[in-house]
């Protein structure tokens, strides 16, 4: 890869833009007609207008942004964190286009993106995950059926869900009902897909995330873990690395179990592995995060290692050195 196409903008941009300038890398940003000026715009080697102001005909706009790539003989482009990160027809099209997306396959993407399929490959990989569904739940009977079976208080989920978006608490079946169509319109609304699953409710948790590299050669590592337990409406609020209640040997076994999952998905590139610890320091896996995090720097003041150029090297089919 010689010249990297931004696929973002504002402090994520920057920090690509940064790690690319330290490998001596070209980089190309897009903005909206609203970003002209930005400090990622005049931070960058070259950049590209992709369209007006809203996102939707911008920074969303993946025909644009192809088109940019291939005008300024982009060979690479990193998505960053929102926007079109996580999007598998995206990174599927950059393929296609013979342009290295700078993060997983479209197809690990796909699998760990639907979070009642991810959990049921975890379940199968002997990760242990949060009690729950089997799969998606198929109409109002099969939730009354399934919440009996395992017990209020349950958690309602999107399956495409994410951001704390279509999640909602269950604590008596006769509040089943009401939650069920709620949950179905915020799904649809929020991620345009209706699907939801189930889980079992667990009291007072700490939400717990452990950051794995995994290269392209099947080696992965994890580098500790981060304590994102203070939330508001279910939106992470604070970080912090280490976690105060983890020890070292819940550190280990955490960890290590993070490196199984990220073996089950057969994942590459850089991605969180999210988990529930209970009272009783049992933990459960949750989600993965198929991108990097707004939240990497803390886990790089730990380490002393930059994430943005351990992907570039690992997307240039480099082998992890660490």
């Amino acid at each position: 890869m010689k010249r990297i196409l931004i696929a973002n903008r504002g402090e994520i941009a920057v920090r690509i833009i940064r790690a690319c300038k330290e490998m001596n890398m070209k980089t190309v940003s897009i903005y909206s007609e609203a970003d002209k000026d930005a400090m990622h715009t005049r931070l960058a080697d070259e950049a590209i207008c992709i369209g007006p102001g809203p996102a939707t005909k911008s920074y969303l706009n993946i025909k644009n942004i192809i088109e940019a790539a291939n005008i300024t003989k982009a060979d690479s482009i990193h998505p960053g964190f929102g926007f079109l990160s996580e999007n598998s027809s995206f990174a599927k099209i950059c393929e296609e286009s013979n342009i290295k997306f700078i993060g997983p396959s479209y197809q690990i993407i796909d699998d760990m993106g639907n979070k009642s399929n991810s959990k049921e490959m975890m379940r199968k990989a002997g990760v242990p995950v949060i009690p729950g569904s089997n799969g998606k739940i198929k109409d109002l009977e099969d939730a009354r059926k399934q919440a009996k079976e395992i017990g209020y208080p349950i958690l309602l989920k999107a399956s495409a869900g994410g951001g704390g978006k279509g999640i909602r608490a269950v604590f008596y079946p006769e509040d089943l009902e009401e939650n069920y169509n709620l949950v179905k319109q915020e799904a649809k609304v929020s991620f345009n897909d209706d699907e939801i699953y189930m889980e079992k409710y667990i009291k007072n948790p700490r939400h717990i995330e452990v950051q794995i590299l995994a290269d392209e050669h099947g080696n992965i590592i994890y580098l500790g873990e981060r304590d994102c337990t203070v939330q508001r409406k279910n939106q992470k609020i604070i970080e912090e690395t280490p976690s105060s209640v983890v020890d070292e040997k819940l550190r280990t076994k955490i960890c290590e179990t993070a490196v199984k999952a990220a073996k089950a998905a057969k994942y590459t590139n850089a991605g969180t592995v999210e988990f529930l610890l209970d009272e009783d320091k049992n933990f459960y896996f949750m989600e993965m995060n198929t991108r990097i995090q707004v939240e990497h720097p803390i886990t790089e003041e730990n380490t002393g290692i930059d994430l943005i150029k351990e992907q570039i090297k690992i997307a240039n089919r480099r082998k992890i050195s660490i």
